[in-house]
């Protein structure tokens, strides 16, 4: 009994994380490079669509995406669009931001949890005296094939009709109807339309994919050398 506590422990501290690597795949797509930002402008041609300057959607992009973070108080950015200074969003733009940053900022959380239960679990291994240095590869294995088939599925589903994932993502998170916008009213949604965040569905999916395979890869080597100085 007290062997299947020490797996249930690394079972959750490998899920544990998978969760900091989640939540680091969201942040790193949509942080590490904006550049990324200016090649998705172009490819959707979104600067004829706002009557803007690159340099003017990247600072809106930028203000913006430190509001997300908790960065900045607000989200009025006054910008140069269709040839007049203004407030590029408007109040349910707002509004919406407000409740996509708790969402964002919720996960930044997540992910301080994911690390406090990752500590917890090990320190609680090795007080147990739980053999965790066999253990926590092996769980970590179990929980990488759970996890990378979840991805599989998801991104199936994803590439299989995008628009619909979309707009369940919205309707579960969202408990109204605020990201329900006209772009013909609406400057942000010009700025972001739908093909923008199917490229991050799949950045996200590349990074993520690209975290597992090295956990996985780590832990094979951990496992193998664990196992070679058990024998000797």
């Amino acid at each position: 009994m007290k062997n299947a506590g020490h797996w249930i422990l690394g079972v959750i501290l490998s899920f544990a994380v998978i969760v900091i690597l989640l939540i680091s795949s969201f942040e790193a797509a949509m942080y590490i490079d904006f550049s990324f930002y200016e090649k998705e402008y172009k490819k959707y041609n979104v600067l004829p669509e706002l009557d803007m300057k690159m340099e003017d959607v990247m600072y809106v992009t930028h203000e913006m995406m430190d509001y997300l973070r908790g960065d900045r108080k607000d989200l009025e950015v006054i910008t140069t669009v269709e040839g007049r200074k203004q407030d590029f969003f408007n109040e349910q733009d707002k509004l919406h931001m407000k409740d996509v940053q708790g969402l964002f900022i919720g996960g930044l959380h997540l992910r301080l949890g994911g690390v406090v239960v990752l500590i917890f679990c090990l320190l609680l291994l090795m007080f147990t005296r739980g053999d965790w240095k066999y253990i926590i590869p092996g769980a970590f294995q179990i929980t990488l094939g759970v996890t990378g088939a979840a991805v599989a599925v998801l991104g199936f589903l994803l590439s299989r009709d995008f628009t619909a994932a979309f707009i369940r993502f919205h309707e579960i998170f969202f408990t109204n109807d605020l990201w329900l916008f006209d772009p013909a009213e609406d400057y942000m949604i010009r700025m972001l339309p739908e093909g923008l965040f199917s490229d991050f569905a799949v950045r996200i999916g590349i990074i993520l994919s690209a975290g597992l395979v090295i956990l996985l890869i780590c832990s094979i080597i951990w496992k193998r050398k664990t196992r070679i100085r058990r024998t000797n």
